[in-house]
């Protein structure tokens, strides 16, 4: 993580210590469609520790004797205020950079687990599992709508766009203040688009994020 601390702080005047990473599943509805998954009527919210980060431009290192390891390409918010209860105004303003990220996810162990009921926290919150890119400044960027994609061995795999979110920026932000406090150096992941899938040793990922971010990286 301390690689990743010194990362996070390259494009943006950013002193806070990583803290918490929240995730949100199924928003987008492509995405929930294609692994059979109903799209949930409210945010459906998952917690990776900060142990969980890792520079998303260092070679990617992937569990062995797992089963299937997934790609999940996702715009990344990194917060700058605390946040408790927040509105929108407040939720928005408090937003001091934007990412990207890979939700890095145990397919097989995931399908066990939700089979059983069972969280998912050993398919998704395993240490490496969250490999980030620097932030950069928002300045006047429109985040709701911003293309967002993933090639995989130079062949597109997933393509989106921030405006087909289940649930927008702010009122994401709305319903997890509500549930639980954002601090400075938290960073919430929105969502992943359709075309996940598994990662093998050797291949190379290029992820992209309108003309904000364009990330290089491989499998180790």
């Amino acid at each position: 993580m301390a690689d990743y601390q010194h990362e996070l702080a390259d494009n943006i005047h950013c002193t806070t210590t990583l803290g918490k990473i929240v995730c949100v599943g199924r928003n987008y509805a492509d995405h929930a469609k294609e692994l059979n998954n109903p799209i949930p009527k409210q945010p459906l919210l998952f917690i990776k520790p900060a142990t969980a980060a890792v520079p998303m431009t260092s070679p990617l290192v992937i569990p062995q004797g797992l089963g299937e390891c997934h790609h999940e390409v996702e715009m990344a918010l990194l917060i700058g205020q605390r946040l408790t209860a927040a509105n929108r105004e407040q939720v928005l303003a408090a937003i001091a950079g934007v990412g990207l990220a890979l939700d890095l996810t145990l397919r097989d162990i995931q399908a066990e687990l939700k089979q059983k009921g069972q969280p998912w926290e050993r398919a998704k919150a395993f240490d490496g599992s969250c490999p980030l890119s620097a932030f950069v400044a928002v300045a006047d960027t429109d985040l709701a709508s911003l293309p967002l994609k993933l090639y995989r061995n130079n062949q597109l795999q997933q393509s989106g766009n921030t405006d087909q979110m289940v649930f927008a920026i702010a009122d994401l932000l709305v319903a997890i203040s509500a549930s639980f406090t954002l601090l400075p150096g938290d960073v919430v992941l929105t969502g992943t688009p359709a075309g996940v899938g598994p990662l093998l040793s050797g291949d190379s990922l290029r992820a992209c994020l309108g003309g904000l971010l364009e990330i290089e990286t491989t499998v180790a």
